[in-house]
């Protein structure tokens, strides 16, 4: 390969050897034991030991690596010294042998922007619900989400144990008009409206959206990355989360994979979200998201519930 590759595949693989490391650092601390929880806004937006690890893992070696890349984390962290054992420096080469779709082959580094959630489900992974749990590094340009990297770090711990040479976590990824991989697309049966909603943050709102839907089953489940891996292996057919509590980082990384595979996010209007440097960060407008059939889902919000959700 005697051209090298494209800026973008560059930011790809590396975020990709850095989520990996972020899984491993996440599952370091549980089996510490000391989870070093501290409560943010409430008892249900929690920050641990984890979130900030990976946070300044993901931060600093990105960083690195894209000095003009505008990174946005999660996390309000004090500026420090980052240990050198906290630094991947690493890519994956087989994000690097793919061929960069041609409309980013181009791209600079100081048009990209990356939005890092170091710990998706945070409350479950302080209560044990561990398939919830995710790393999530988006990467946006001019707005549009157009590539992203999912970590679970403990996908297959009800299979394997924990501890040495179990063989732990998993890490997808995608990049719109090349597609997405890492995980096997499926879709929910024919006919069958599975609706995938949030565990903790529920509301009036939130009720009226999911009923309105008339799905065949609703899973509440923690993590907005959790509930977009479900849309794209065929355990949901919709995401709905007719509420504000959602952030840029929850939905960027996420909303590229599903993209990639031809799925659909917005919020509960229907407007797309943006993600450039200066956006809010609040996703004031809820989510909604599918695999197929996203007009469908459109048509069926409540008016009560658009009324209530001032679009962005």
């Amino acid at each position: 390969m005697a051209n090298r590759p494209a800026v973008l595949m560059q930011l790809v693989a590396s975020a990709y050897a850095v989520a990996e490391k972020a899984g491993t650092i996440v599952q370091k601390v549980l089996q510490s034991g000391e989870l070093g929880i501290v409560e943010k806004s409430g008892a249900n937006d929690l920050q641990t030991l984890a979130d900030r690890l990976v946070q300044k893992s993901i931060c600093a070696s990105l960083s690195k690596s894209f000095p003009k890349v505008t990174i946005i984390g999660e996390e309000e962290l004090p500026a420090e010294a980052v240990e050198e054992d906290l630094i991947e420096n690493g890519q994956s080469s087989l994000i690097l042998q793919k061929s960069c779709p041609d409309q980013y082959a181009s791209l600079k580094e100081e048009e990209l922007v990356v939005w890092v959630d170091p710990l998706d489900g945070t409350k479950e992974y302080t209560e044990g619900l561990l398939d919830h749990v995710t790393v999530l590094i988006g990467i946006a340009y001019g707005g549009t989400a157009i590539a992203g990297v999912i970590n679970q770090p403990f996908y297959n711990y009800q299979v394997q144990p924990m501890g040495a040479g179990a063989s732990l976590g998993r890490t997808l990824w995608g990049v719109l008009g090349l597609g997405a991989f890492g995980f096997q697309l499926q879709e929910v049966p024919d006919g069958k409206r599975i609706i995938t909603t949030t565990r903790s943050h529920s509301n009036k709102l939130v009720i009226d959206a999911v009923q309105a839907m008339e799905p065949h089953d609703v899973i509440r489940v923690g993590g907005a990355g959790n509930k977009i891996i479900q849309l794209v292996e065929g355990k949901a057919s919709a995401y709905v989360f007719a509420s504000p509590g959602c952030k840029k980082w929850d939905t960027c990384a996420p909303e590229a994979i599903l993209h990639a595979v031809g799925g659909k996010l917005t919020d509960m209007h229907g407007n797309a979200y943006t993600y450039d440097a200066n956006v809010k960060h609040m996703n004031s407008a809820g989510v909604l998201a599918a695999l197929r059939n996203h007009e469908y889902y459109l048509s069926r919000v409540p008016q009560a519930v658009l009324q209530a959700l001032p679009s962005n």
